[in-house]
């Protein structure tokens, strides 16, 4: 029998305001496509060594990804470290498919 990780504390992605901060978690070239206005960058990998770049909010930090797999390990991870975080369930591609603001590396908005 294996043993399984806790799952995740999650929320859909959609719920989130367009101008929240949170953490995306994606590589770099998924970022440069487009992601959140006020997202930080952190790629999964670079997280335990960046842990102090994670933004200071109000309440709970949401960690945003692809589609919410990588967020949800970078979650369970967070919780482990002691934060106050949640995946935003559904991820870039439910945020982009609701129509959310969306900004490209140039600070440009995205227009569909």
């Amino acid at each position: 029998m294996t043993h399984m990780q806790p799952e995740a504390p999650g929320a859909p992605a959609i719920q989130f305001p367009d101008d929240a901060v949170m953490v995306d978690v994606r590589e770099q070239d998924e970022w440069d496509l487009g992601h959140a206005v006020n997202a930080v960058h952190i790629p999964l990998g670079d997280l335990p060594a960046r842990i102090g770049e994670l933004p200071e909010v109000d309440g709970t930090l949401p960690i945003m990804c692809r589609s919410g797999n990588r967020s949800g390990r970078a979650v369970q991870w967070l919780i482990a470290q002691g934060y106050d975080v949640v995946n935003a369930e559904g991820g870039m591609l439910a945020w982009q498919a609701a129509g959310k603001h969306m900004v490209c590396e140039t600070g440009e908005p995205l227009v569909k």
